[in-house]
């Protein structure tokens, strides 16, 4: 059996921000895939062109089901591991009961916490400028996404990595229509939520609040934060910690599957 992880991607960015997560987890022998999503596969330079229209009309389930057909054609469950807008996917899979389990970093959180008065007000900031596609400007990824960063490794990180994102998408992520995940009761696979102390586009205390929501549920939910990490904390000074802390409580957390996930990673037989 190999274990099987795929990572979810966030908005304005593509599957290469997971270059480094993806080396690192196959260097320990995991099958490690990480799909676009819809109309966002390709080069970076050439998603830049994407018409606006076509962006406009993709929709936030059609995100979701696309994972979902991805995770349920795999042999096994996989590990669910998503950045920022690709944390809620995480979340909504599980709801689905997709995954054996699933690691939300810097997460967009569940609609029901955007009515927090601190909690979103950069987003809604944001929400104005967009119309069919959503773009992010150079400085607004310098000051919210990747402040961490040295100046100039700013500018490299933008080149190489962000794309405009579906506006409609974000609008139904963050204001209605799609965001919101189950309620209080609900069995899913367990739940690993990571925020980073710095970080100003999914801040600690509003990763904090979505942990408390989602221990509304009957199954595991665990919060771990990062210190002096922003929200680029999967590319920036440290990321091995991220990467490694989140694989390992996948693996010990898996549901059903893990032991048979951690022999496959360490080479031993599983107990039971």
């Amino acid at each position: 059996m190999t274990t099987c992880v795929m990572l979810i991607h966030g908005a304005w960015l593509t599957p290469r921000a997971w270059d480094r997560f993806k080396a690192r987890y196959e260097a320990q022998g995991a099958r490690v895939i990480a799909p676009a999503w819809p109309l966002l596969d390709g080069p970076v330079e050439d998603l830049r062109r994407l018409s606006p229209r076509a962006l406009g009309r993709l929709t936030l389930d059609d995100v979701v089901d696309a994972y979902a057909a991805h995770a349920v054609a795999l042999v096994e469950p996989p590990i669910l591991i998503g950045h920022g807008l690709g944390g809620l996917i995480v979340q909504r899979l599980l709801d689905r009961g997709c995954g054996a389990c699933g690691v939300a970093i810097a997460s967009t959180p569940p609609l029901d916490l955007l009515a927090r008065p601190r909690a979103a007000w950069v987003l809604r900031r944001l929400l104005t400028r967009w119309s069919g596609a959503a773009p992010l400007s150079a400085e607004d990824f310098s000051s919210l996404f990747a402040q961490a960063l040295p100046e100039n490794e700013r500018h490299e990180a933008y080149a190489a990595h962000v794309v405009p994102a579906p506006a409609r998408v974000l609008r139904q992520a963050l204001l209605g229509g799609g965001g919101r995940t189950a309620g209080a009761g609900r069995r899913r696979p367990p739940l690993l939520l990571i925020a980073g102390d710095d970080d100003r586009m999914a801040p600690p205390a509003v990763v904090a609040a979505a942990a408390r929501h989602q221990r509304r549920a009957a199954t595991r939910t665990d919060l771990q934060c990062f210190s002096g990490r922003s929200h680029w904390l999967c590319n920036e000074a440290g990321w091995e910690d991220v990467a490694d802390f989140a694989l390992d409580w996948a693996l010990a957390n898996a549901r059903a599957t893990a032991p048979a996930v951690r022999a496959a990673l360490t080479g031993q037989s599983p107990k039971g």
